[in-house]
Formats: C-alpha cells, sequence, structure tokens
C-alpha cells in the first residue's frame, strides 16, 4: 500500500501561482490528499486504475481511494453518528442478533460499508474538482452497458496531468 503523509499539501498551499484546487472545490485539502495519494501509487504512465493490488486482491480504484483515507473517518466525530444509525437501521430491520458480540461484529460492517459508500461518492466528487482544475484527466475502462445509470461494470482509469507533476514533484 502507498503510504500517506500527511501534511505533504503545506507547498503546494503556498505556490506562488496559487492554488488550482482551491479555486473549484469545497474541500481543497481533501482534493489535494486524493491527488497526493494517485501521485504515489500511479504507474510509469502516470495512470492509476481501473484496479489496483491492495491486500491480495483487485479492487476498483475508487475502493482502494476509499480504504486509504478510511483513517481520517476514524478520527470524526460524524462516525459516531453513523454507528448509532446503522444500529438503529439494524434494530429497526430486525436483524440485530442477540448475541453482544455478534451484534458489534454486525454493527461494524454495516457502519464500514456505509464509510465506503459515502467514500466513494466523495472520491468521485474529489477527482471531478481536480479535473475542473486540470490536474487530473479520468476515463473510464470496462463493459459499457446502456441503462439510466451509465456507469456498471466501468471502473474509473485516473492520470496526472503534467501540471499536477511539477507542483508535486517539489513535495517529493
Amino acid at each position: 500500500m502507498v503510504e500517506f503523509i500527511p501534511f505533504s499539501y503545506r507547498y503546494f498551499w503556498r505556490n506562488p501561482y496559487g492554488n488550482p484546487i482551491s479555486q473549484v472545490s469545497k474541500r481543497p485539502r481533501y482534493a489535494f490528499m486524493v491527488l497526493n495519494l494517485i501521485y504515489k501509487a500511479a504507474d510509469a504512465g502516470d495512470s492509476l486504475g481501473p484496479y489496483v493490488r491492495y491486500e491480495g486482491a483487485l479492487l476498483p480504484v475508487r475502493d482502494w481511494l476509499c480504504r486509504a483515507l478510511i483513517p481520517l473517518a476514524q478520527r470524526d466525530g460524524r462516525r459516531r453518528a453513523l454507528i448509532n444509525t446503522a444500529r438503529a437501521d439494524l434494530i429497526a430491520s430486525g436483524k440485530l442478533p442477540e448475541d453482544p458480540a455478534a451484534a458489534e461484529v454486525l454493527i461494524e460492517e454495516e457502519a464500514q460499508a456505509r464509510i465506503l459508500r459515502s467514500g466513494r461518492t466523495s472520491i468521485s466528487r474529489a477527482a471531478s474538482d481536480l479535473v475542473r482544475a486540470g490536474l487530473l484527466r479520468r476515463h473510464y475502462k470496462g463493459f459499457r452497458i446502456d441503462h439510466a445509470n451509465r456507469g456498471a461494470q466501468r471502473e474509473a482509469v485516473y492520470t496526472i496531468t503534467a501540471e499536477a507533476k511539477r507542483a508535486l514533484g517539489r513535495v517529493h
């Protein structure tokens, strides 16, 4: 797994030419963390995806980015609220087991599933901001099926632009 280095964004924020991420994103630090992870994990062609090997399995790139950023969600106070909501939903649906240990495992699994689901959305939003800033290119690979969602069986591939490489190259 690529090691995440917090606070490596400091140079980027002091860039005398301005910060293109902050001009297009409501969450520029999060978008920069996503860009930094993609930069560090990109292959020789400066692209990452559609799948990344993680703990012996192939994960879609957005899922891998989500898992890499999950430690940020662990510190958030909203995580406790999410766990309480998951517990309430499991109780309401009658799926919560009587055994407290089994119940905690099920609640944790449900919370992780919800974190990954919202994390995929956050990654997509950050990637869109990076594309608008001109720091990332995105295309999709996989089998395309015509339907209302337009997704299904296609996974994102992210490519770092020359401008992003220049900015991030000074950090490393």
